[in-house]
């Protein structure tokens, strides 16, 4: 019988292009399969044929655990049990029994071949996926093979891989027959169908087009540092030249316009923006808002937003058709963009200086004079009169050294004073909360005022009530919701 074994393993090795190891797992799958109908269906049995000589044990396990845990007589043992057979035994240890070898040719030939042609199917395709992979490729081409339920099955070369219909660009007709250009955007090995899921939506698969298109990325001469789409429609990416011999806009153009269109011609007519990239932020997003041309930003780095003035006649164009513009340009950047106009933005800076001075005047005790006086100077918060360095203080002329020293000593009081109330009122919040990704101590200390004190009970609110309850904004509570709920999901 041990011939036998190895015989057969040597012939599906050979046949079916998989390495002998495989083949082993599968006989040793389709034997502990064998057995268990003989035994109990959910019991756990383990097979081990040696690989030499052909021979083989069977083995019967049951997991030991805590006498609360126990639930299954036919998988499991309580400790309590084992540990009359072996005191030596613990919690999560293997109990085996050694079972009389099944005889191989008694087997249900029919079960066992099913499980090892299924184990071999699954090496095999597993063994084309991988010599997928070592290839690195990000675009796959190929032609419809068939349509399900809305998704493309594409196959290219022996690999099938699908596209689903959410990741289709939008009125895109595809037909049986059709070839096409997607973007791998995962692989799903547990999927009993294609693995490779594919996307004609994601901003990558534009990057990766350009990247076919213009050899000057290939050879690292430039490179595209972000992409944005509103897939069908319009897209917006960024390039950024390595030589400054190259201009980075031009190339990706290319002669009369032929290497954009070739990736407009691939997406579905969709409309390329190409804006020059910048490790400046400001004038990244003048850029990614072409064509509207931009009169001022003033640049928020604690919430990560900019406040954008254009002119009337920019403001349309700067917006775009159904907010497609700015959006895109947010997205490109990777900062919240508010546009507004010259008169917008005039009246909120009177409101924001109007509430910096009722903030010095009721915390620093001072008259509306002394508050002007360091608004003028660029203060707008007592973390920089209490903080920063006492030289650039004195350089204030209206201030005598008395008076920098009495405003520095009063603004410290009042942090230092806030700060306790702060870890007071964070006496029992979950320490998990304070810690959350965009989460500050002064805004957990808002929440907890409410009742909010678990990374739970932030999960549960939503987007308007948490706004309501600390005055964040819209997009700052949606993200921290969501960070709330993360862990449901894992």
């Amino acid at each position: 019988m041990s011939r036998e074994i190895l015989l057969l393993v040597d012939a599906l090795a050979r046949e079916k292009n998989v390495s002998k190891d495989i083949v082993f797992g599968a006989l040793e799958l389709a034997l502990a399969s064998a057995t268990k109908k003989r035994i109990h269906d959910e019991a756990d049995v383990r097979v081990a044929i040696d690989r030499e000589t052909g021979e083989f044990e069977s083995f019967r396990r049951w997991e030991v655990l805590a006498d609360d845990d126990f639930e299954n007589e036919h998988l499991q043992v309580p400790i309590s049990a084992a540990l009359v057979e072996d005191p030596e035994f613990q919690v999560g240890d293997f109990i085996e029994e050694p079972l009389e070898p099944i005889d191989f040719g008694r087997i249900g030939a029919q079960a066992a071949k099913q499980v090892i042609l299924q184990k071999i199917r699954d090496a095999e395709r597993e063994q084309i996926l991988n010599d997928f992979l070592e290839r690195k490729e990000f675009i796959v081409s190929g032609a419809i093979k068939r349509m399900e339920r809305g998704n493309a099955i594409l196959e290219s070369g022996k690999v099938e891989a699908v596209l689903p219909r959410d990741q289709m660009i939008p009125k895109e007709n595809l037909r049986v027959g059709d070839r096409i250009k997607a973007y791998l955007l995962k692989i799903d090995r547990q999927a009993r169908g294609p693995q490779l899921i594919l996307s004609r939506t994601a901003p990558e698969f534009i990057s990766k087009l350009f990247e076919l298109e213009v050899p000057e990325i290939d050879d690292g001469l430039m490179e595209i540092k972000a992409a944005a789409r509103d897939a069908g429609m319009r897209a917006k990416i960024a390039v950024k030249s390595n030589d400054p011999r190259i201009d980075p806009i031009g190339t990706c153009v290319g002669l009369r316009g032929s290497r954009v269109q070739a990736v407009t011609n691939e997406l579905a007519g969709e409309r390329v923006d190409i804006v020059l990239w910048s490790d400046d932020p400001a004038q990244f997003v003048v850029g990614a808002l072409a064509p509207a041309e931009v009169s001022s930003i003033v640049v928020d780095e604690e919430k990560h937003s900019m406040d954008v003035v254009v002119d009337e006649d920019n403001l349309a164009i700067a917006i775009g058709r159904g907010g497609q513009n700015v959006r895109l340009a947010s997205e490109l950047t990777g900062w919240t963009i508010n546009l507004m106009t010259e008169e917008e933005s005039l009246t909120k800076s009177d409101a924001e200086t109007a509430a910096i001075r009722v903030l010095f005047m009721e915390k620093l005790d001072v008259d509306e004079e002394v508050a002007n006086i360091l608004i003028e100077e660029g203060f707008s918060g007592l973390e920089e009169i209490a903080y920063v360095p006492l030289h650039e203080m004195l350089e204030i002329e209206a201030f005598d050294e008395a008076t920098v020293q009495e405003l520095r000593e009063r603004a410290r009081n009042v942090l230092l004073t806030e700060a306790i109330a702060t870890e007071e009122q964070l006496d029992g919040v979950e320490e998990v909360l304070i810690s959350l990704d965009g989460m500050d101590k002064a805004l957990a200390a808002k929440l907890a005022s409410a009742g909010i004190k678990t990374r739970d009970d932030l999960a549960d609110l939503a987007v308007d009530e948490l706004t309501e309850m600390t005055g964040i904004d819209a997009d700052r509570a949606t993200q921290l919701i969501t960070n709330a709920r993360a862990h449901w999901f894992e």
